[in-house]
């Protein structure tokens, strides 16, 4: 046998292992919790909670993670030995680092040094190694030196919309409408979700279109982000207007992964609504998720008094991205977000008036 062709063997032995082992990982993996809420100030609109919290990795990026692996060993481009890195913020690098682990691989995180440092702690507890760039705009340069020193660079950001199977095979939009089967409205009004690399939004609103669902799609995002002032131009050249302290979303520039055309409406969320309705999820749910749920949040609020203004009756859908554990430091912190000028309690009273003051919500299992 020619030498090149035993080489050629033992990777795709290598290969075969490394995908049998994201199968036995997703075979012993659960969905995720369908959280049901209901509120007296919106009768007739039931709220879901779809707890992407709940995965071993402790985020929505769980599934994105592996389907970029299975993506990079499917197209050659991962090999036994072969370090990994990619571009993050902090939640996807956590779940990339986890399946490195998985793999018997190095991982190497380029994150922004300002990182929530519980994120970075974990990303390092699974063995992964940061790479912290002053500048947030660097992090894919400082990922594409790594490529061009070896790695394999996952590109959560180049991959995200093309690595995930949109038609189904138990992705996150396939899993939301199977649970809601059986519930009083089974079809929702809308979903809604942030855009953080856009693979989520992509996923959700090619899969309603293939099952041609009523369903419309919202992308909740921090004010001047870079998906709504893309999405209200329709021009993939412009930036973010403003910064914002929800780690994920509200992206500096148009990412590959921002497909404007599927998503029905951009609903823009004040960084202080977002962390106070953060906060009243953890009353309501009796545990804290991420920024990027509250403002999931709001935006589900806003949509709600709407349809209730409008006498409408329906379901909405959203998500609960990450742990909050991850931002104790940081958005559950008083002295953080008093230097980051955040009135926790004005901004709660606005997210109080969305919720029409309605008390203690009733939690349907």
């Amino acid at each position: 046998m020619h030498p090149r062709a035993e080489t050629t063997e033992g990777a795709r032995v290598w290969t075969h292992e490394a995908i049998a082992r994201l199968e036995r990982e997703t075979a012993r993996s659960a969905d995720t919790h369908l959280l049901h809420l209901s509120f007296d100030a919106f009768p007739g609109i039931d709220f879901y909670f779809k707890d992407e919290a709940a995965h071993a990795t402790g985020s929505l990026k769980h599934r994105l993670a592996r389907s970029l692996y299975l993506y990079a060993l499917c197209n050659g481009r991962l090999r036994e030995g072969q370090a990994v890195v990619d571009a993050s913020s902090g939640s996807t690098a956590i779940s990339e680092a986890w399946f490195a682990r998985l793999l018997g691989l190095s991982f190497t995180a380029v994150m922004p040094a300002c990182t929530s440092p519980a994120k970075i702690r974990d990303v390092q507890a699974l063995g992964g190694t940061c790479d912290l760039v002053e500048d947030p705009s660097q992090v894919h340069a400082r990922a594409r030196e790594h490529a061009e020193a070896g790695a394999c660079h996952l590109d959560q950001f180049g991959l995200a919309e093309r690595a995930t199977d949109w038609r189904g095979n138990n992705n996150i939009a396939e899993s939301i409408i199977g649970q809601m089967r059986r519930e009083p409205h089974p079809e929702p009004t809308w979903i809604v979700c942030g855009a953080g690399t856009g693979g989520t939004s992509a996923t959700i609103g090619r899969y309603l279109r293939y099952r041609r669902l009523a369903t419309q799609l919202c992308v909740a995002e921090p004010h001047g982000g870079a998906f709504a002032e893309g999405w209200r131009t329709r021009d993939r050249s412009v930036h973010a207007t403003q910064p914002t302290l929800i780690e994920g979303i509200g992206r500096p520039s148009v990412e590959p992964g921002f497909l404007f055309e599927i998503v029905d409406a951009v609903r823009e969320i004040d960084d202080a609504d977002s962390i106070a309705a953060a906060w009243q999820l953890e009353t309501l749910l009796g545990r804290r998720y991420g920024g990027s749920s509250g403002t999931n949040f709001v935006a589900c609020l806003q949509l709600a008094s709407e349809m209730r203004n409008r006498g409408e009756t329906g379901s909405i859908v959203t998500l609960l991205c990450d742990r909050g554990e991850r931002y104790g430091e940081t958005l559950f912190n008083l002295d953080w977000l008093g230097e980051h000028g955040i009135d926790l309690a004005r901004a709660g009273d606005a997210v109080g008036l969305l919720l029409g003051n309605a008390g203690q919500p009733r939690l349907k299992r």
